[in-house]
């Protein structure tokens, strides 16, 4: 019941409505200080203040005892605390103004922090709902459709193409392609036969197939996915005020102040203006004020940024780290090279041919080929006797032409030669990290099409711009190990680490955590969120990228631009340097009042407005940060 009052007195609302009741005790107060007159408000039975300090009294005095009961050692000592004890001593002596000032100030504090850290943490429930819930097992000769937690090790399980694999398995018989980018991130499905494993989570395009179950239930790859993203998130510890980092010493040191003023001038309306002066209100202030500021100026550049904490951490990543498909590629095949190795084919017929025989394939290298020809203007001739063999690649018949189109083992088991020439041309392609389709007419190989994921073109000065920031990158992917070292020629970043999975992608960047160096994940696949969790600041694809991963990550480009990661770690260097100048200038101020005080130059009503004017010149220099020019 506390809760839910202290929750409703906190929130944005009464925050408003304690607001107005101290405007309306404001001009009053002024009119007393500088004038003279006692003006009270005749309509109203209360003290206004008197309002403002139980809207927002109430909740900052809810915080401190919850502090002290809490929170160990010295932590317990918090900025809540000692703006209580300021509030009970303005009250005491009857300045209510003051009180309600001081409070109401935290309040607004409180609230932009929270606009700044909040969050929803919806990507684990998208995780978890990809968690297959059936499965169909093959007992005593019959299918049987099971719920996939009864699934045990070792049972016969049966995938038709398009179903979703239920746990981890090996393949017993049949042949197919897997679509594992939940798992590894690649942009191509992964041709799969017997012997090879398949994973929980991954989709069966093409060929059924019947495995044997190995990893079950939470063994299973996708609820390791699953709880790596809870660890994760577990371990990061919510940005910590640094008015409450300073609170253990401020707390002592005002109350001293404050004691000894009293001491020695005998007026306790001084020792009460020292502690109105001494509240950290514009410390308070200075970090979310600053990050507010720096959060409206990336939006406005298509950066989303959704903690506070990360701004602070991107001015101190000395290493980045990024996923090739979707980050530094757009994630999408087009035909790269057409060559032909028949004098009497030109390479626009080889496409015509070979888009002819893949009109009807359900297979992304051969609709990838479709529509370049459809692109580039390519007449086709309609197929005859079409036929697929998952995983391996199709027969038809085109304008009187048995074709053959597919990988090097499905032209041999035709009957197709391969001879030296191609298979050099095939080594080459794949040194490029490219996607192969062989072309063969009858038994003679006539050319070769490849494919490649399409490099983003910013990629290179971005990765060379980060380098002249004195910030290493590394290419960690799911890809094969050729592919990956093409693409990371290609921009410019020499360590590479391939063909991992979503726990060795964790092991490298908690590794390079251990050598002590701060690293920036950036990701967009769901393979992807428990690396974004486990780095220190995380960077999503907004547009393009999983929900998932963008609800993994702190930072999400809504433009997929990765020009702008050097644009983010400037604004974040920018950010603290703001937030290290707010709170010199806070510090300064309060000093001068509280020298202002103990001459008695201040009372607690004029000590209270020149601590808001504090917190004023705080906020000004944080609005600076929205219109400053980084590019």
């Amino acid at each position: 019941m506390l809760k839910k009052l202290n929750d409703f007195l906190a929130g944005l609302p009464m925050t408003i409505v304690a607001g107005a009741f101290l405007l309306l005790d404001l001009v009053p107060h002024l009119m007393e200080e500088f004038g003279g007159t006692s003006v009270r408000l005749s309509f109203l039975p209360f003290d206004p203040a008197g309002a403002t300090i139980v809207i927002s009294g109430i909740p900052l005095l809810y915080l401190a005892v919850w502090r002290i009961i809490h929170n160990p050692g010295i932590s317990k000592i918090s900025s809540a605390l000692l703006i209580c004890i300021a509030m009970f001593a303005a009250i005491a002596i009857g300045d209510l103004f003051a009180a309600g000032e001081v409070v109401f100030i935290m309040a607004i504090g409180a609230l932009l922090e929270e606009a700044t850290t909040n969050r929803a943490k919806k990507g684990l429930k998208k995780l978890i709902s990809l968690a297959p819930t059936k499965g169909r097992r093959l007992k005593d000769g019959k299918e049987e459709m099971i719920p996939a937690e009864e699934i045990r090790q070792g049972d016969l399980l049966r995938i038709l193409p398009g179903e979703t694999i239920p746990v981890d398995g090996t393949i017993l018989s049949g042949e197919t392609s897997v679509d594992q980018s939940i798992m590894t991130g690649e942009s191509l499905p992964v041709d799969k036969s017997v012997g090879e494993e398949v994973f929980c989570g991954t989709i069966n395009r093409f060929g059924s197939i019947d495995i044997s179950a190995t990893k079950v239930g939470e063994n299973s790859s996708l609820q390791k996915l699953i709880r790596m993203v809870q660890d994760a998130e577990n371990k990061q510890a919510p940005m910590q005020r640094i008015a409450d980092r300073a609170a253990s010493w401020l707390v002592p040191v005002a109350l001293l102040i404050a004691v000894l003023a009293y001491v020695f001038s005998g007026n306790i309306v001084t020792a009460v203006t020292v502690l109105v002066v001494f509240c950290p209100c514009a410390l308070v202030l200075a970090t979310p004020t600053a990050i507010m500021a720096a959060i409206g100026q990336a939006t406005k550049h298509g950066v989303i940024i959704k903690s506070g904490e990360a701004l602070e951490k991107m001015g101190k990543v000395d290493i980045i780290a990024f996923d090739k498909t979707g980050t530094l590629t757009y994630g999408r095949l087009d035909v790269s090279d057409i060559i032909s190795f028949d004098e009497n084919v030109s390479e626009r017929e080889l496409l015509a041919l070979a888009a002819s025989a893949e009109a009807r394939s359900e297979h992304p290298l051969g609709k990838a080929i479709v529509a370049y020809a459809a692109a580039e203007g390519v007449t086709l001739t309609e197929a005859e006797d079409f036929k697929m063999t998952a995983g391996k690649g199709i027969l038809a018949e085109v304008s009187g032409r048995r074709l053959i189109c597919g990988n090097e083992k499905f032209l041999v088991e035709n009957e197709a030669s391969i001879g030296q020439k191609v298979q050099s041309a095939l080594e080459q392609l794949r040194t490029q990290g490219k996607a192969s389709i062989l072309v063969a007419d009858g038994r003679k190989c006539i050319g070769v099409i490849a494919l490649a994921d399409v490099l983003r073109p910013e990629a290179k000065d971005m990765v060379s711009r980060l380098a002249d920031m004195d910030t290493r990158t590394v290419l960690l992917t799911g890809d094969h190990q050729k592919t990956a070292d093409y693409f990371a020629k290609q921009v410019g970043i020499s360590g590479v680490r391939a063909e991992l999975l979503p726990e060795e992608k964790v092991q490298n960047i908690e590794k390079l955590q251990k050598e002590n160096h701060t690293v920036c994940m950036i990701g967009d696949g769901v393979n992807d969120a428990p690396a974004l969790k486990t780095a220190d600041v995380s960077v999503a694809m907004g547009s393009m990228g999983s929900d998932i991963a963008v609800d993994a990550a702190e930072v999400a480009l809504m433009s997929d631009d990765i020009s702008k990661i050097p644009y983010l770690k400037r604004l974040s260097n920018a950010t603290v340097r703001t937030i290290k100048a707010s709170i010199t200038l806070s510090m300064c101020i309060n000093f001068v009042a509280i020298v202002l005080s103990l001459m008695e130059v201040l009372t607690p009503t004029t000590g209270a407005l020149v601590h808001n004017a504090g917190s004023c010149f705080v906020v000004l220099i944080a609005a600076l940060l929205y219109d400053r020019k980084f590019e």
